[in-house]
């Protein structure tokens, strides 16, 4: 009897503890998928934008490269002009231009903008233009790391975008959700057309370089004589206008006088009438 009851105790606890043995090892086993899976997930995530990054930075750099030049010239105006067919050759433009003129000097200022890869050549061409080249500097900005970094921001967000078009259009039920996602929106929207400005300026900087010269020629000033002596043909130019001048007088005292000689013509008429 004894041995009885203990096999109906035994085969009574294993039955209670059957569902708790099969939900844990249920449990290791999703929990051991998840371990198998996910970390390997993670790692391809983590990993793959950082290579794709790295890969881009060393193949595609984004160099922006200035320069400013001051150049002595013979004449400003014949280098200006041989300047602007030499950007004209290599399909560049002059974005500013401004131009002095003294008593000591004649200066010509001119910003141009030009494919970087004819940038060294321009330079080069127009300072030959010159007698002497005062000062050459040339600066370069590296923003390949600021372009990526824009560029995968801006992607990211137009798939946060896109994700709440979806919800816009699928989930949003009430007024408040529609609002909300509304809102969401035009926030993304406006954060997406900043990068994509932003982008625009850096590529438009790297594509085109920009060269500042200043053109300068040294006058010499005439000394002024200490008495002015009138040529002939001044002198001939003064008779000429002096002449003019005397008989717009003329005319002009004609016209002012005519009441005497209207008075003189009727005494004169009053005379001879009288004689007779």
């Amino acid at each position: 009897m004894k041995i009885k009851n203990m096999r109906l105790i035994k085969n009574n606890a294993v039955i209670c503890l059957l569902p708790f043995v099969l939900s844990c090892s249920r449990t290791g086993k999703e929990y051991s998928d998840m371990s198998e899976s996910f970390p390997t997930e993670k790692i391809e995530e983590a990993s793959g934008p950082k290579s794709l990054e790295k890969e881009s930075i060393t193949n595609t750099l984004k160099i922006i490269k200035n320069a400013n030049c001051r150049i002595k010239v013979n004449n400003v105006e014949l280098a200006t002009v041989l300047s602007k067919e030499i950007v004209s050759k290599y399909k560049g433009y002059i974005s500013d231009e401004h131009f002095t003129h003294t008593n000591y000097a004649k200066e010509n200022s001119f910003t141009i903008r030009i494919p970087k890869e004819n940038f060294d050549q321009v330079l080069d061409s127009v300072c030959t233009l010159g007698d002497f080249v005062d000062y050459k500097n040339i600066s370069t900005v590296d923003v390949t790391e600021e372009y990526i970094d824009l560029n995968s921001r801006l992607k990211t967000k137009l798939e946060v975008k896109q994700r709440y078009e979806t919800i816009l259009k699928t989930r949003a039920k009430t007024v408040k959700d529609v609002l909300l996602t509304e809102d969401k929106l035009r926030v993304l929207q406006e954060e997406i057309e900043a990068a994509q400005g932003r982008l625009n300026y850096l590529a438009n900087s790297v594509s085109y370089s920009t060269i500042q010269f200043d053109l300068y020629e040294i006058v010499i000033p005439e000394e002024e004589p200490d008495i002015y002596k009138a040529s002939f043909l001044d002198k001939v130019k003064d008779g000429l206008s002096f002449g003019w001048n005397l008989l717009e007088y003329l005319v002009l005292i004609l016209f002012y006088v005519w009441p005497l000689f209207i008075l003189g013509a009727i005494v004169f008429i009053y005379l001879k009438w009288i004689k007779r």
